[in-house]
């Protein structure tokens, strides 16, 4: 079965670093697109930052740009969010999904361009809280 396994959130003050992770089970990232998105309580799920393995490109929402970094570890088959200067509005369970393709930003959120109509999504996500 291919699946997504989100891991790393906590509780972390205000200044404070994270790194979220997302591995795949199942099958390699070779050829996909992978973002992060996020939701907090009341809100609606935004993107937050994506990766084309094919080339590295990555794409960073314009609220975390300069703080957060999308990698990527091909021999763990997994790819991270390192979440450094982070702020309470940051809050939320952070989730990933993937596809084969390529994945972009635009003003408004994370957009997909799958090759193969299929998005394999994560699991529960993992909580990320971080307070003033």
């Amino acid at each position: 079965e291919m699946q997504l396994v989100e891991s790393g959130g906590g509780l972390v003050q205000a200044g404070g670093s994270l790194r979220v992770s997302c591995a795949a089970e199942g099958f390699t990232f070779d050829d996909y697109a992978i973002g992060w998105f996020r939701q907090a309580p009341g809100k609606e799920r935004e993107g937050v930052s994506c990766i084309s393995t094919r080339d590295g490109i990555t794409f960073y929402a314009d609220s975390v740009k300069g703080r957060f970094t999308i990698s990527t570890n091909n021999a763990k088959n997994t790819v991270y969010l390192q979440m450094n200067s982070l702020k309470p509005e940051d809050t939320g369970v952070y989730s990933c999904a993937a596809v084969i393709g390529t994945c972009t930003m635009t003003d408004r959120d994370l957009v997909f361009r799958p090759e193969v109509n299929r998005l394999i999504a994560g699991g529960q996500g993992t909580q990320v809280t971080v307070s003033s």
